[in-house]
């Protein structure tokens, strides 16, 4: 049997050989490729098939809800991606004589996690193919098998187009912590969407990397905000896919003066207010030494409540808890990845900022943040933006639904948020096509354009203080 660097190896050589075949490829055949990948996964069938796979294999989320997942995320790329020009020139500023051309990157590694096993991947994949590149997927242990049945699905639609398999591949089985290291250090980019582990292997590998950041979404609810409204967005948001996104609310900040109406639009969500002792059985099983509870996590909060010894209602949706001080070493500070939500008060908005400032500063810095409140109040949504570290303010919207982009705002359509400095990564949008594609200038001579240095520093020179 080959060593795990020849099996890598093998890989990689295979993609670059599928990549040249398609070197040649106008536009039209790349998106018809983005269209076969597209299909594999929103033909209905085999959409199903998959979720229920996903569900059962990874032991993570709700079967319909990754039905819905796989096909607007899909739809809305593929909607994004239509009239993208992605080969040959795709710009000329004949001002600037500069004509730019889209080149393909190469080969493709993308680190993609358990809790979406098929729509992140697909994400990566198609924009890849859009751009002429192959793409190499390392699914986590708990997403290969699945990950191997879309595959499949994939390359049943290539034979259709006549397209090579080898452009879209996947790590060998089972995956391993050797050959993952051993992809990222070979190919021409790294992508990674999961573990921050995983980030920062990526980012010391020596090649070119693309890693996102942790969500630990915090969303303030002004005292102005629509309430039934707002809770009815935060729960259809919380409880999608059992919390398996990390753009899913974990901390709301409400003015005090509304709270008690919040809490009673939420409870009629089916939202569950916990007691003192009930918070400290959820704390005691649902962290162990620290971390987050596999068996737990991405489960409903019903059968989370059960493993508790926590005598909820039978139809209860989300566990609440009133978050309690806003510290590093308190869990209900932090994400969580399940229909938990934790309730902090504010006596005003200057306070909810705070508040909110603090919470990203322990987990989620960069990521996002929500608020809900009147369509009048610009101001307040412009400080949040200008003082808070965070790439996206999310304005009265159901959060899980609109920071990978949705059908009603602007944002790209992705299952990966670069969350800039703040959370650590080279990138603040979310990961979209732009990020799979070289770009070569092709620079003409203008007409000269070189000021005076009076031109340039005239309004400086006119501040100075005079001798």
């Amino acid at each position: 049997m080959n060593s795990i660097p020849q099996q890598i190896d093998q890989l990689i050589s295979r993609a670059r050989k599928a990549q040249q075949q398609i070197s040649s490829y106008d536009q039209q055949q790349l998106d018809n490729l983005t269209y076969a990948v597209g299909w594999a996964v929103m033909q209905p069938d085999n959409n199903q098939l998959l979720s229920k796979q996903a569900c059962a294999e990874t032991k993570l989320g709700d079967i319909s809800h990754k039905i819905q997942k796989n096909h607007r995320k899909t739809l809305g790329l593929l909607r994004d991606l239509k009239k993208i020009k992605s080969t040959g020139v795709i710009a000329e500023n004949k001002a600037l004589g500069i004509t730019e051309l889209a080149r393909p990157l190469g080969v493709i590694g993308a680190l993609v996690p358990s809790t979406n096993p098929i729509a992140t991947p697909v994400n990566k994949i198609i924009n890849a193919l859009k751009c002429g590149n192959s793409i190499i997927v390392a699914p986590s242990p708990r997403g290969a098998a699945v990950f191997q049945k879309l595959l499949s699905y994939i390359h049943q639609e290539f034979d259709k187009i006549g397209a090579p398999h080898d452009l879209v591949q996947s790590m060998p089985s089972p995956p391993t912590k050797e050959a993952t290291n051993d992809l990222i250090k070979k190919v021409d980019l790294v992508l990674v969407t999961g573990s921050q582990n995983n980030v920062r292997a990526a980012y010391s590998s020596g090649t070119p990397a693309i890693g996102v950041g942790t969500g630990n979404v915090t969303t303030i609810v002004d005292k102005s905000a629509d309430i039934a409204t707002t809770a009815q967005k935060i729960y259809q948001s919380k409880t999608f896919d059992n919390g398996t996104s990390c753009s899913s609310e974990n901390n709301i900040i409400c003015d005090v003066a509304i709270y008690d109406q919040l809490l009673q639009q939420l409870e009629k969500q089916g939202g569950y207010l916990l007691n003192p002792q009930e918070i400290e059985k959820l704390r005691q099983h649902f962290w162990k030494d620290g971390s987050l509870n596999t068996q737990l996590i991405a489960q409903p909060a019903n059968v989370i409540a059960k493993e508790c010894d926590i005598q909820a209602p039978e139809n209860t949706t989300m566990l609440l808890v009133r978050g309690g001080e806003i510290k590093a070493d308190n869990p209900f500070c932090k994400e969580r990845m399940a229909p938990i939500l934790s309730l902090f008060t504010s006596e005003n908005f200057a306070q909810a900022m705070d508040f909110t400032e603090q919470l990203l500063l322990i987990q989620g810095a960069g990521h996002s943040l929500g608020i809900h409140t009147s369509t009048k109040n610009d101001q307040q949504i412009m400080q949040l933006a200008q003082k808070l570290p965070t790439c996206r303010v999310i304005v009265n919207q159901a959060h899980s639904f609109a920071t990978g982009g949705s059908f009603n705002n602007g944002l790209p359509f992705s299952l990966s948020m670069g969350c800039g400095s703040w959370g650590g990564n080279s990138i603040d949008d979310n990961l979209n096509v732009q990020h799979y594609m070289n770009r070569t200038k092709i620079v003409r001579e203008i007409p000269t354009n070189e000021p005076t240095v009076e031109e340039i520093f005239s309004e400086y020179f006119a501040i100075q203080p005079t001798k």
